[in-house]
């Protein structure tokens, strides 16, 4: 892949130049598990997400050097964001209690796993919100996506995608589309589904290590340059 090349031990992403295996901030970076959050992106009454929310939660788990927590937004009830400076203006100077510690939740995160819906032909509100309500918490952190939907939840990743750039993020190529015979099956059980019903997302491809492995790498890189600042 350009851009991107071993150096000795550890990887480096060349144009920082910087290195996560390189003197204090290694032994940082093995002291600290990454947080990678993996966020529900609807709150509406029968949601889908929740479903493979869990299964992406419960496969995180299992990787080494990773502490997972899922995030779900009916816990986070945000109103439509009504301060009267942006989020890079206020510096953490919210008025709402609320969006502190949203603030201060996602400032924990080394990276993101997003379950998005596609709700005509883009994103849901509540999530755009959700990420409109922070700004420097999210930068300089990586973001995948698991999509489903409409079109396999393609426009909406797409869409997102960009919004993801726009918060200083990195949104990491390798996503997941759940394909349309894995929904309906999933669609038809109640929460916790079988993970047997997620199989094709791991064959013949493995999509979902795929998936991991390109998040991680850049969570890794990512937090180490933070650390160098």
């Amino acid at each position: 892949m350009r851009g991107f090349h071993r150096a000795g031990s550890g990887d480096c992403f060349r144009a920082a130049r910087v290195c996560y295996d390189a003197g204090p901030i290694s032994e940082r970076m093995q002291a600290q598990p990454l947080n990678i959050f993996v966020i529900l992106g609807s709150t509406r009454t029968n949601r889908f997400s929740e479903k493979p929310g869990a299964y992406i939660f419960d496969e995180l788990k299992k990787r080494e050097g990773v502490r997972a927590e899922l995030i779900d937004l009916r816990d986070w009830p945000l109103p439509f964001y009504d301060e009267a400076e942006s989020p890079s203006y206020l510096k953490g100077r919210y008025t709402n209690e609320l969006a502190k510690k949203w603030a201060a939740k996602i400032a924990e995160a080394d990276g993101f796993i997003i379950i998005l819906p596609e709700y005509n032909h883009g994103y849901p509100a509540v999530l755009k919100n959700a990420l409109d309500w922070v700004y420097s918490e999210w930068n300089n952190k990586p973001v995948a996506f698991v999509g489903y939907g409409s079109a396999l939840g393609a426009r909406s990743m797409e869409q997102m995608r960009q919004v993801a750039v726009e918060l200083q993020m990195v949104p990491v190529r390798n996503a997941i589309h759940i394909p349309s015979a894995v929904y309906m099956a999933v669609m038809k059980e109640n929460a916790p589904v079988s993970p047997e019903l997620f199989k094709p997302l791991r064959e013949p491809t493995d999509r979902v290590g795929g998936l991991f492995d390109q998040l991680l790498w850049f969570a890794r890189v990512l937090k180490a340059a933070r650390l160098a600042k």
